[in-house]
C-alpha cells in the first residue's frame, strides 16, 4: 500500500520533471540556433567591413601617389615643373 502511494506521487512529478526538462533543451537550442544566426550577420558584417577598409586604403595610397600629386598640382594648381634652363642654383 505504501509503494502505491509513493508510485501515484512519485511518477506525476518525475512526469512534470522530464516534461520541463524537455522544454529547457528545446528552448536551450533555439537560443543556440539564433545565436548561432547573429554570429554569421556580425561575420558577414565583419567581412564587409574589411573589403571596404582595404579598398580606402587603397584609394589612400592612390592619392598619396607621386604621379597623382603630381597631376592635381598641374591642373588645379597649375603649377609645372621648371626646366632645367630656368633653374639657378645659389650658393653662399
Amino acid at each position: 500500500m505504501r509503494i502505491r502511494k509513493f508510485l501515484m506521487i512519485a511518477l506525476p512529478i518525475l512526469w512534470f520533471a522530464v516534461l520541463g526538462t524537455a522544454v529547457q533543451v528545446i528552448y536551450a537550442r533555439h537560443k543556440a540556433r539564433n545565436m548561432f544566426v547573429h554570429l554569421e550577420k556580425l561575420n558577414a558584417e565583419r567581412d564587409s567591413l574589411e573589403m571596404e577598409w582595404g579598398r580606402l586604403q587603397l584609394e589612400q595610397s592612390y592619392w598619396s601617389s607621386h604621379a597623382f600629386v603630381e597631376r592635381v598640382a598641374n591642373s588645379k594648381l597649375q603649377m609645372n615643373l621648371p626646366q632645367t634652363r630656368d633653374v639657378r642654383i645659389v650658393r653662399q
